[in-house]
């Protein structure tokens, strides 16, 4: 589907961040929370079944886009065997025979295109992000109350701020702009390891909008790519 473009920045990255990592920023509107079709459930098995029979037995490093992501988390000061990207722990019950956990219809859709594409992906109601957002590291003592957890420490960690503080990281996300059962506005940003080859960014967030608008509704605004 056809993606449309901003013509100036909407998230400024940090120079601590600039070289480690590529953003991809997406947002959307009209986002329903309807119970997801048995269209999707098919297409997300399908996905699966194919994921499981190209890398069962493999170990995670070998896997494509896994070795990548723990580089870009060893760059950024965060050991990734103690704190897995995102996308890595989905992967990692796909092999599992696990499969992805149902948690929001927005959230369980754009999780089938992160472990897809093994980025990690982090996903905010847009009403709730205050301002610009910047990319940056974590301050002494920063983090914030996660989604399902207690306190989530972001101090010397990657994460996303706007005027009211942290509010995502690759790892986990808060509370305070988690994805709702009310959320109508999507903001979506992908973490893209800048050593990794190819245009696999591009590429997923075209994944990301095509899913969101076939079994969300959702009418994609912006999309661009920061680095």
């Amino acid at each position: 589907m056809p993606l449309a473009r901003t013509t100036g920045p909407t998230i400024e990255i940090d120079a601590a961040l600039r070289g480690a990592l590529t953003l991809g920023w997406l947002e959307a509107e009209g986002v329903r929370a309807e119970e997801l079709p048995a269209e999707f459930a098919r297409e997300r098995d399908e996905v699966l079944a194919k994921m499981r029979a190209r890398f069962e037995g493999r170990q995670a490093t070998y896997i494509p886009g896994v070795a990548e992501n723990r580089s870009m988390f060893h760059r950024l000061g965060v050991d990734p065997t103690k704190t897995r990207p995102s996308s890595e722990a989905l992967l990692r019950r796909v092999l599992k025979g696990q499969g992805l956990p149902s948690i929001h219809p927005i959230v369980d859709v754009c999780n089938l295109a992160s472990v897809e594409y093994q980025l990690p992906i982090g996903l905010y109601d847009r009403k709730e992000v205050r301002g610009p957002v910047f990319a940056r590291l974590g301050r002494k003592g920063e983090g914030y109350d996660g989604i399902r957890k207690g306190h989530v420490n972001l101090s010397e960690r990657p994460l996303l701020a706007d005027d009211d503080g942290a509010f995502g990281a690759p790892t986990s996300d808060s509370a305070r702009t988690q994805v709702t059962g009310s959320t109508n506005a999507l903001l979506v940003i992908v973490y893209r390891p800048l050593d990794r080859p190819g245009d696999d960014l591009s590429t997923m967030l075209a994944r990301v909008a095509d899913l969101l608008a076939r079994y969300c509704g959702a009418t994609v605004r912006t999309v661009q790519t920061l680095r």
